[in-house]
């Protein structure tokens, strides 16, 4: 069988390999040139100290990108800029700060094929998985750009003595956010995240992983494009340990998505310092197909479940639990369509999965495959590189027969691969899903709605999709979005998405009398007469 590459080579892959994807469109080269680059990475704060870093094009393995690097100096100087703008900020109108997200909608849709060349070249995933990024970011920008004002406005609350105090709630911005986004992700999980802080009034600095860096840097351009003071979006760029630190030193609350592991060490310093952090961490996530699926819908589903951006999504599936009477049904189905998915790396839609986007994550799904097989687990399909298409392509792959002592059963693989898991009761599906320290997003899928919402609520996740993969749950950006358990702390989206950036404040007027001995009156009379007035106010339920 003959496959096309990404440089529109043709190559002969082994037989029952995944197609490639129809070749054509341009390259990474000629979409991500020299002149692209250098405008790009003039928004680093870096003074030329900490030296430069190539990324590289997943697609090719060929370097993409030389970069500079921040160092903690550079850190510093960009939260002093950022701090030194913020009021300013702030002191716009909420309006004001809500049309220069909506503007950014505008211009991001105009503009969406800039930024899907660029997720492509620095992530490898297909065009179609790229899209979905700029789905969430102009969805994200649309809601907080309409309800922001609404999420950030005053609100009255009951005061001390009624009619007498009179108490508002406010709203005010933390001031500088700082934030850590990842690789997988670049648009959404940066931009995706910025949004909300921005229209609360804070200025943000970003430290995105430095392989899909030019992504963020587009995006701090379109951004500035469309109104927002280029100073109050500051990017620095370096390795995690140096100036991830750096970053939760300074901050006034902190943004981070990325691993377990350096997630508990962001909410340990930004604990000592007693600032706030959103985490949202890894998953396990589980799908379950209920005896009365429809079993074509759930096949097609579990195909984007498991296999979008290669795998390499927070929220993807890595546990597949099928009910009994109908696991080899489904399984034939799910398989073919599987084996069925093109793979390719062109700057085009038609793919329908890219690459891995490095050589660790290439390591870690081939290992976690290889290891699963010599202790007894078959392969269905997949199970194997592709290195006829780019140096870190995997062909999407279905094992059965995983036991729990195999890593891939607990393990977050974050790519390609699925396992699957046979069940005879609903109540042993969910105590399944359940067996995971992690508890970010799950899948249901059944006929009888009712009873896919009554599984959903068993389910220990922040997010449950019933008939869908993950796009519902996320795609409803007015609800919370976040994980449970080892997967986080705090949500994205909806009105925790928007508040989390803010400090309540509660500002109360007192009126006539003072809450204390007034008009003569001793402290016995004064406590006899607030008795009295506390029993009235439960008798006429005053709140």
């Amino acid at each position: 069988m003959t496959d096309i590459t990404a440089d529109g080579q043709a190559r002969t892959a082994a037989a029952g390999s995944n197609p490639a994807a129809p070749g054509g469109g341009r390259t990474v080269a000629s979409a991500v040139t020299p002149a692209v680059i250098a405008r790009l990475a003039r928004g680093v704060t870096a003074d030329g100290e900490g030296g430069t870093a190539d990324t590289i094009a997943p697609l090719t393995g060929e370097t993409l990108a030389t970069l500079p690097l921040s160092t903690p100096a550079d850190v510093e100087r960009a939260f002093q800029v950022a701090r030194r703008a913020q009021p300013a900020w702030a002191a716009l109108p909420v309006r004001r700060r809500a049309a220069v997200l909506l503007r950014f909608h505008d211009l991001l849709l105009r503009r969406q094929d800039e930024v899907l060349d660029l997720i492509q070249a620095e992530t490898g995933k297909a065009r179609l998985h790229a899209f979905e990024e700029v789905m969430a970011v102009a969805s994200a920008a649309r809601h907080y750009g309409h309800r922001a004002a609404s999420y950030l406005r005053d609100r009255r609350r009951g005061g001390a003595i009624p009619g007498l105090t009179s108490a508002v709630e406010a709203r005010r911005p933390k001031g500088v956010i700082g934030q850590i986004s990842p690789w997988n992700y670049p648009f959404e999980l940066s931009v995706g995240d910025a949004l909300p802080a921005f229209v609360a009034g804070n200025a943000v600095v970003n430290k995105p992983d430095t392989q899909t860096a030019l992504t963020a840097l587009w995006a701090r351009e379109l951004f500035i494009e469309a109104g927002l003071p280029a100073e109050v979006w500051q990017i620095v760029l370096g390795d995690g340990p140096v100036v991830g630190p750096a970053v939760v030193d300074r901050a006034d609350y902190v943004a981070f998505t990325g691993s377990t592991r350096t997630g508990r060490e962001v909410a340990q310093k930004a604990a000592a310092r007693l600032v706030g952090a959103s985490l949202e961490l890894g998953g396990k996530n589980a799908m379950l197909v209920l005896a009365d699926a429809d079993l074509d819908r759930a096949a097609e589903g579990a195909v984007r479940a498991c296999f979008s951006s290669a795998g390499q999504l927070c929220i993807s599936i890595e546990r597949l639990f099928v009910h009994r009477s109908v696991a080899e049904d489904f399984l034939a189905r799910f398989a073919e369509r599987t084996a069925a998915l093109r793979l390719g790396g062109g700057l085009a839609y038609g793919a329908d999965m890219g690459s891995l986007v490095s050589p660790r994550q290439l390591e870690t799904v081939g290992r976690h495959v290889d290891e699963a097989v010599k202790a007894g687990a078959t392969v269905v399909t997949g199970g194997r590189a592709r290195p006829d298409l780019g140096p870190l392509f995997y062909e999407p792959t279905i094992l059965d027969g995983v036991t729990p002592e195999m890593a891939v059963c607990a393990e977050e693989t974050f790519g390609p691969v699925v396992s699957i898991y046979r069940f005879d009761t609903d109540d042993e599906a969910v105590a399944a899903a359940n067996a995971t320290p992690y508890g970010l997003n799950s899948s249901v899928w059944t006929r009888n709605l009712r009873r896919g919402r009554a599984v959903a609520a068993r389910l220990h996740t922040g997010t449950v999709n019933v008939n869908e993969a993950y796009a519902a749950a996320y795609g409803s950006v007015a609800s919370p979005m976040g994980g449970m358990g080892d997967s986080g702390l705090g949500r994205r989206h909806g009105a925790e998405g928007i508040l989390r950036y803010t400090e309540a404040q509660t500002v109360a007027v007192q009126r006539l009398l003072p809450i204390g001995p007034s008009m003569g009156m001793d402290d016995e009379k004064f406590a006899r007469l607030f008795t009295t007035g506390l029993k009235a106010m439960k008798a006429f339920r005053l709140k």
